[in-house]
């Protein structure tokens, strides 16, 4: 595994513990936003080991999708999972009428730390 993906292997794990601590604080569009992240940091992580790397959040998402499920690599969920996470983060983040609840916040912890294991497995760690 390269470096890099380590990295953002790691970052990915502190971002879900940080979204389970914001949740039990009842800081849940932080939560949401932590949950994205670490989603977003598995990706980032998978598409790294592939020597791919994109500036804008959009390119990830694309390039996950193409690299990783269409080619069967992972189950389409965690796509889904990825493109949800993200527009409950640009909500959370940009509309303060927004108000979640924290069986969201910590369904997405959950799906985040699944995709977590599922990527671990697939990196042989």
């Amino acid at each position: 595994m390269k470096e890099d993906t380590r990295l953002w292997m790691v970052r990915a794990g502190e971002a879900i513990d940080a979204a389970g601590v914001l949740v039990e604080k009842g800081f849940l569009a932080d939560a949401i936003s932590r949950a994205y992240y670490a989603i977003f940091y598995i990706a980032e992580a998978l598409l790294n080991e592939k020597g791919l790397h994109f500036s804008k959040h959009g390119g990830v998402h694309g390039a996950f999708g193409e690299h990783y499920v269409k080619s069967g690599i992972f189950a389409a969920k965690y796509h889904k999972w990825l493109l949800k996470a993200f527009s409950r983060r640009i909500a959370g983040d940009y509309d303060p009428s927004i108000r979640f609840k924290s069986d969201e916040a910590r369904e997405m912890i959950q799906q985040a730390g699944e995709f977590l294991q599922a990527a671990k497995k697939y990196l042989g760690e």
